[in-house]
């Protein structure tokens, strides 16, 4: 019974790091609307929370011989989650630097994340148990990730009509970081088809 518990354990580390990322993501949308530094704040400390929960599984990982998933996968899928929370982060540090407004792509980006972000929380609460339910919330979140490239090339391609050089550079970095967040979203969706398949 305890043995059970020890590998159920990893299951519910990866849940708590995709719930704690939604979290974040949710927090990405309030700043995006509200701009406060309350607001930046509680993106941040999200993100230190979600940095403490990596931490605490790759721990686990260092203590445990054998693991209900490989244990490649689980720290892949970690970082991959991570690296999402991380440029969400990194997207509110630059809005901040730039001293720019979130304009309509942006909310637009960060709404299509966010789903993305839902859709593998869920993937990760049905991952042991229902690995069917987990496989379709997985490739929902794929989905979501083809929505954002095509919402970052509509924003690049309207960016890219003004005439403000720096305003434009600016705005473009803020772009790229909330695209290649949703392809780390992408990459854990994979991950965890790939656990799934393994576990068939």
């Amino acid at each position: 019974m305890m043995f059970r518990k020890k590998q159920d354990m990893f299951y519910e580390l990866l849940y708590s790091q995709g719930r704690k990322t939604l979290d974040g993501l949710d927090a990405l949308l309030r700043f995006a609307s509200k701009p406060s530094t309350d607001n930046a704040s509680a993106v941040k400390e999200i993100e230190m929370e979600a940095d403490d929960l990596r931490r605490i599984i790759i721990e686990k990982l260092n203590q445990t011989f054998i693991t209900p998933i490989d244990r490649e996968d689980i720290f892949e899928l970690s970082r991959a989650i991570d690296d999402v929370m991380d440029y969400a982060c990194t997207t509110v540090y630059e809005i901040q630097i730039y001293k720019v407004q979130a304009d309509k792509h942006i909310g637009i980006m960060m709404d299509i994340l966010r789903n993305a972000g839902r859709e593998l929380t869920i993937a990760l609460k049905n991952l042991h148990n229902h690995p069917l339910v987990a496989m379709e919330h997985a490739k929902q979140a794929k989905a979501y990730e083809n929505k954002m490239e095509k919402a970052y090339r509509r924003a690049l391609g309207e960016l890219f009509e003004g005439d403000d050089p720096i305003y434009m550079m600016k705005m473009r970095e803020i772009y790229r970081h909330l695209s290649n967040a949703a392809d780390r979203s992408d990459e854990a969706a994979n991950i965890i088809g790939d656990i799934i398949v393994k576990m068939s």
